[in-house]
């Protein structure tokens, strides 16, 4: 019996101490004789309490006491009474909270009072605060300064709504009458006794019968009484009366002032076009011989030579005074761009073929600038250790040395476009591939090409240098970013609100961007202003091809798939405060369209107020 008493008998004898204390140790106390309490082997992992809870009926009624650590079976008082606490009863069922309460202080007056203190002197004599706040009130009230409460006039108050008002009539604030809405005079068919013409047939009233209401020219069926006796009590009375109040209730009561505006002044004043001149206004030359579309062309430093590519695989340089073509270099591809490098001391075409960019001297104009331009490509050393390069760097072979071509940068995608940097030593180039590898720049002095981006946004349509500092733009689809080369960080990202950027030009200053778009937006970009357009001009009907700054006048001009150049005049100021003036001046026609395409590129006269520009009609015109 006693060995049971013991089994039983686990009480935990350590008192009222923090159970943390154990947590480093086996036991969790002591039981009455002194013998250390164990903790059980806890080594049930999820599962084992999962299959716990499925086997044994009692699981939900079993709790851990933390004092012994062992797992108790609560009895039906104990889950009776966790159910009374959480529903917010009281532990005790026998407790009644609505006994009636004891009345300790009784309300009658007893002989012996709780408190037998004197009244205080304040509660019998008068308060100097109060007689100071009342005076002050009643000479309020004297002087007129306080109103007293008058009593509302329940009576209501009606006006006329058609009335001619006077000035101080509660509707004197309308500065003009407005005369009630008339009611048509009625007309013979209304008459009790009308003309035999106004009465209707057999299938007249069949037809206004089957009529909608509000297509019937009259709303009523002409009758013929034989006295005006006769005639009966009109059946719409009522319901013509009533719409009648709700015409005359719901009239507006104000007139519409009209703005007496002259259509002239809403015009801008934009200053004359003879004002705003010189600028290109006639065709002077067609240069001819390409077989098929001209795609590109470029105009040499000095603006005595003209470079174009075309689809016909060719690439020929023209004399631009007297439109004569001076050398024709067979390429065997589409020429998708070239560019004259803007160096006035080196005499080099870069023209993109597939997935070639070609280097060559033209070997046109002063013979001291071709042979230094030889000797500068000539005097490079390549390095020991060739570098790793997206691009390779070949010498043109002898034959090829003799039609003017010097190097071929050889790339793994097509080429589409090639620019030139302001100095003349570097040349950016855009490859027809997704990824980062779309931008590449090379440096002719060192022959050395990289990838400046690590990640792509899109797809490139055209790049250019900034003419004065160290950006390069980035034309996409959708948007312009201006990245900081030095600093290799982006700067600034514009946004043209174009479906799809086709060109983009730099304004010589640097300050202003234009982009062409093929939804035929031609877009003005102040990049001090804002990131987003400061004009969009919509001048041209198609798509457009391409855009163009001239590199000293005020002349910006864009070429469209309409077949139509328009030149424009952009005048920036240096002024901060004064906006720039865009006038578009003159619009020029003479390509011809082909194949849905007209003009393909443009490009000014470096010192002349001329325009060059390219066609699909094989032709290259100059405007004067």
């Amino acid at each position: 019996m006693s060995g049971v008493t013991d089994l039983r008998d686990i009480r935990n004898t350590v008192g009222n101490v923090p159970l943390e204390w154990y947590d480093d140790f086996p036991h969790v106390g002591y039981d009455l004789d002194g013998r250390r309490i164990y903790k059980p082997l806890r080594t049930q992992d999820e599962l084992d309490q999962f299959l716990d809870k499925m086997d044994d009926p009692d699981f939900w009624r079993t709790v851990q006491d933390r004092m012994t650590g062992r797992d108790l079976r609560l009895t039906d008082e104990q889950v009776a009474l966790v159910r009374r606490l959480q529903s917010g009863q009281f532990g005790d069922m026998g407790f009644n909270p609505y006994e009636p309460a004891v009345d300790f202080f009784s309300g009658d007056v007893m002989i012996h009072p709780v408190t037998n203190r004197p009244a205080d002197k304040r509660s019998f004599i008068p308060s100097l605060v109060e007689k100071e706040k009342v005076s002050r009130m009643v000479h309020a009230i004297k002087m007129g300064w306080i109103q007293p409460r008058r009593p509302r006039d329940p009576t209501p108050s009606f006006y006329d709504l058609w009335a001619q008002e006077d000035p101080n009539a509660v509707l004197g604030r309308h500065r003009m009458h407005v005369p009630a809405p008339k009611l048509a005079l009625p007309g013979h068919a209304e008459s009790y006794n009308p003309p035999p013409e106004y009465l209707f047939s057999e299938e007249e009233r069949l037809a206004w019968v089957q009529q909608e209401p509000g297509e019937r020219k009259l709303n009523f069926l002409p009758q013929k009484f034989p006295s005006l006796r006769a005639v009966p009590a009109y059946s719409r009375f009522i319901q013509e009366r009533f719409e009648r109040c709700l015409d005359l209730y719901l009239c507006p009561r104000q007139r519409k002032m009209r703005v007496s505006v002259d259509p002239e002044d809403l015009i801008p004043k934009l200053p004359r076009p003879r004002d705003l001149q010189p600028f290109p206004t006639c065709q002077a030359l067609v240069y001819r011989g390409h077989s098929d579309l001209v795609r590109c062309l470029s105009v040499s430093p000095g603006g005595q030579w003209l470079a174009s590519g075309s689809d016909d695989g060719s690439l020929r340089l023209w004399e631009v005074a007297t439109a004569r073509c001076m050398k024709t270099v067979p390429v065997g591809g589409v020429v998708r761009s070239v560019a004259w490098n803007p160096n006035p001391t080196i005499c080099l075409v870069a023209a993109a073929l597939d997935d070639t960019v070609l280097l060559l001297n033209p070997a046109l104009g002063d013979r001291l600038l071709v042979g230094s331009t030889d000797q500068l490509l000539g005097a490079f050393t390549p390095p020991e250790e060739p570098a790793l390069q997206p691009a390779h760097w070949l010498e043109a072979s002898e034959e090829e040395h003799q039609q003017g071509l010097r190097l071929r940068i050889c790339h793994s995608k097509p080429v589409t476009q090639v620019t030139w940097h302001g100095r003349g030593d570097y040349l950016a180039v855009v490859l027809a591939t997704p990824g980062h590898t779309q931008v590449l720049i090379h440096q002719l002095s060192r022959r050395r090409s990289q990838s400046p981006f690590h990640r792509s946004h899109g797809q490139v349509q055209c790049v250019a240098f900034h003419p004065t500092r160290p950006f390069l733009l980035v034309a996409s689809q959708r948007s312009v970013r201006v990245y900081h080369l030095l600093r290799q960080e982006l700067t600034k990202k514009l946004m043209p609100n174009c479906k799809w950027v086709s060109s983009m030009a730099v304004h010589p200053v640097g300050d202003n961007i234009i982009c062409g778009s093929y939804d035929s937006k031609l877009v003005w970009f102040d990049l001090d202003l804002s990131t987003k357009p400061y004009k969009v001009l919509r001048h041209h009907k198609k798509a457009l091809r391409a855009v163009a700054f001239h590199p000293r006048y005020p002349l910006f001009a864009s070429g469209s798939d309409d077949g139509t150049i328009i030149v424009c005049h952009g005048m920036v100021y240096n002024d901060l405060l004064q906006n720039p003036l865009l006038v578009p001046v003159k619009v020029l026609k003479g390509h011809t369209l082909t194949r849905d395409l007209g003009v393909l590129d443009v490009a000014f006269h470096p010192t002349q107020p001329w325009i060059f520009s390219s066609g699909a009609d094989g032709t290259i015109r100059l405007f004067t």
